[in-house]
């Protein structure tokens, strides 16, 4: 499959990225492909060996690669100690949608006392709340709902159906998917004689700028203090963000992340998807949590840090879980052992 993007030279992309070019700078690039499947006139990047059979009979008219890789490439290459960051790059500029004309569909509904930046477009019935402010070349796709006393940072783009409650602040170019919801309430409740009661949820939720927030992910307000997400950090689809918590600078937390109430996540820190982090901890900064992990205490030193068992087949398994439950009277006999030698 062959992505058409928008026309530019080997230089030009070279330059975006501070990377040498061995070939032909002046060759010209209008879409992105795989190596095995690019033509003429298309990019491609290598960075996995397990592709190096597709590299020496690739079409494309330049490979992204690695300098140690230079020799085996049979066409024009941008050279880059970080291919992949390098195409990510390169990739986003190719394929960056030109500013959509500022424009309001008659269907949208915009309350009184909204300080509206330049270039601005909303789409068909996006609803805006009295004392919003919403900045310069901001995107608000069909179907948003932007609740009172919101503030949207300039080339912010909401796509369709993302409801932001009152009081939010999100910052400049930060990007929230399709249903996403933030700043709804927290999971506050009081148990009075075995029934529940609602605690009031006060607090706002505060976005920083460049931040990426998945499909479907909820971000809760908090309950006096406010839920904050720093600038840089990258959301995937469908987390759920509680009350209270905070989350520092490029932290990236991969789909199906549960954060309970009041914990704080450091900065540069990766949270494999599936992973559950109880309420009331602290996470250092530099930590990388594996996959379906269960964070029951803080971490308070950066590192690699994994819970749960990895896939095994049934049977194994089973057998293993049937041991697990034993450890406790083997440790047991093994101390009463260790006692009498």
């Amino acid at each position: 499959m062959s992505i058409p993007t928008r026309q530019a030279s080997i230089k030009e992309l070279a330059d975006i990225v501070d990377a040498s070019i061995h070939g032909d700078p002046d060759a010209v690039v209008s879409g992105i492909a795989t190596l095995e499947s690019a033509k003429k006139e298309e990019l491609s990047f290598f960075t996995n060996r397990k592709y190096h059979k597709f590299l020496a009979g690739t079409q494309a008219t330049v490979i992204i690669l690695h300098p140690d890789d230079v020799e085996h490439c049979p066409t024009n290459a941008i050279v880059s100690n970080d291919p992949y960051l390098a195409y990510a790059k390169i990739a986003t500029w190719l394929t960056q949608p030109d500013i959509e004309q500022a424009q309001i569909a008659s269907s949208a509904v915009i309350a009184g006392n909204v300080d509206m930046g330049e270039n601005i477009h909303i789409g068909a019935n996006v609803v805006i709340g009295r004392d919003s402010k919403i900045g310069h070349n901001v995107c608000l796709h069909a179907g948003c709902v932007i609740a009172d006393n919101v503030t949207i940072g300039s080339e912010t783009v909401l796509y369709p159906n993302v409801s932001i409650y009152a009081n939010v602040i999100i910052g400049e170019q930060t990007i929230v998917h399709s249903g996403a919801v933030i700043g709804s309430d927290g999971f506050g409740i009081a148990n009075e004689k075995g029934q529940w009661f609602k605690v009031p949820q006060l607090g706002r939720v505060i976005i920083g700028d460049k931040v990426e927030i998945g499909a479907n992910t909820t971000i809760d307000r908090g309950a006096i203090e406010d839920t904050v997400i720093e600038n840089g950090v990258k959301l995937d689809n469908l987390i759920q963000i509680a009350h209270n918590v905070r989350i520092g600078e490029n932290t990236a937390i991969a789909g199906c992340v549960g954060i309970a109430g009041s914990s704080t996540i450091g900065k540069h820190c990766a949270i494999g998807g599936g992973s559950g982090i109880l309420g009331h901890l602290t996470i250092a900064d530099h930590v990388h949590i594996t996959a379906t992990s269960l964070v029951t205490k803080s971490i308070l030193e950066s590192g690699v840090y994994s819970s749960g068992t990895p896939l095994q087949e049934n049977t194994q398994w089973h057998k293993n879980f049937i041991r697990f439950k034993q450890l406790d009277k083997m440790a047991r006999r093994l101390n009463a052992l260790e006692k009498k030698i």
